[in-house]
Formats: structure tokens, sequence, C-alpha cells
């Protein structure tokens, strides 16, 4: 139910993945593709800290946020910013503008993490919401992994910069996908 036959809830489990198998390409690929564009250590270290530092900041409100606005529109919007911030980050070539694009992936993760556990929340019933959390958590954790196993495939044969990029197209099909099918979750009072 949770992985493919309720809509709401296979679009919240494809976000999730989607959102950390992101995740799991940035923390391996994002020092060595920064290494390639000359940055020192620390330079390096401050683009890839702004990312969860952003992220970490600003899901304080976007949790909040989505039971004012809904959660539909957060989910759908953070998984494209976190594609086009991924996109933003190759194009362009200077320090300043790749913490930019860093804070914005953290805002676009910031946008969607709450959010999800939040849609399941107004989605599964108390009494299989523990089951539906566990198989959303499994989806969710698991893009960890697929992530750096699909990024380092990628990157091996395609080099680190298409890697990023094609891997960017994941978050942005979770956002269509949920854009398409799935309903707004969050039951107005």
């Amino acid at each position: 139910m949770t992985t493919w036959e309720d809509k709401n809830l296979s679009s919240i489990s494809f976000s999730g993945l989607a959102t950390n198998l992101k995740d799991g390409m940035a923390w391996g690929l994002f020092p060595l593709y920064f290494a390639a564009e000359g940055l020192s250590v620390g330079r390096i270290g401050t683009i890839v800290a702004v990312y969860p530092a952003a992220w970490g900041l600003f899901q304080l409100f976007t949790g909040a946020l989505s039971d004012k606005v809904g959660r539909k529109k957060l989910i759908v919007y953070g998984m494209w910013i976190q594609a086009c911030s991924l996109w933003f980050l190759l194009f362009v070539n200077s320090f300043f503008l790749w913490m930019v694009g860093a804070a914005f992936l953290g805002i676009g993760t910031a946008m969607v993490y709450p959010t999800l556990q939040a849609a399941m929340g107004d989605v599964a019933a108390p009494r299989w919401r523990a089951s539906s959390m566990g198989v959303y958590r499994f989806w969710r954790d698991s893009g960890y992994a697929f992530g750096a196993f699909m990024a380092g495939i990628l990157a091996d044969r395609l080099g680190v910069a298409w890697a990023i990029a094609i891997v960017a197209l994941i978050p942005f099909l979770a956002g269509m996908y949920s854009r398409v099918r799935m309903d707004e979750t969050l039951k107005r009072k």
C-alpha cells in the first residue's frame, strides 16, 4: 500500500527516496566535483556545510508552514528546487554562487523532509500508521545507498559532473510524480 497502491503514500515514498538518493550522491561527489574545480579543502568544506546548515535551519519553519499552506505544494516545489539547485551548481563557476546553490539545495530539502512525514501522518490510519511509516522509512533511507551506488557508477562511466546532472533528474521526476499523482493530504478544518 505504501509502496504503490495508495497514490499519496507511494508519492511520499518516492519523494523520500529521491531526496536521500540526492544526499547519497552529494556527500560522495560534491567534494570530488569542487576539488576538480580547483577549490581548497576549506572552501569545499564551507560549500558542503552550507547545504545541511540551510536544511537544518529552514526545516524549523517548513514543517509548520505545511500546516498552513498544505503538504503537496511544499513537496512538489521542494523536489524541483533540489533538482534545479543541483543543475545550478554545475552551471556556475564562483565560490559565492556555489554557496547560493548549496543554500537553495538545503531549502529544497527542508521543504520536503518534515512535510513528507507530516503527509504520512495525514494519510496513514492510526491502526497501521507505524507499519506504513516503516515502509516509507525503508524507501527513504535506502535512497542513501542507491544514491551513492548510482552516483559512483555514473561518475566512473561519465564523469562527476554528468553523474550530478543525471542524479538531479530523480528529484525532478519525484516532483512531477507527486504533482500528477498525489492529492493534498492536509484536511482543512
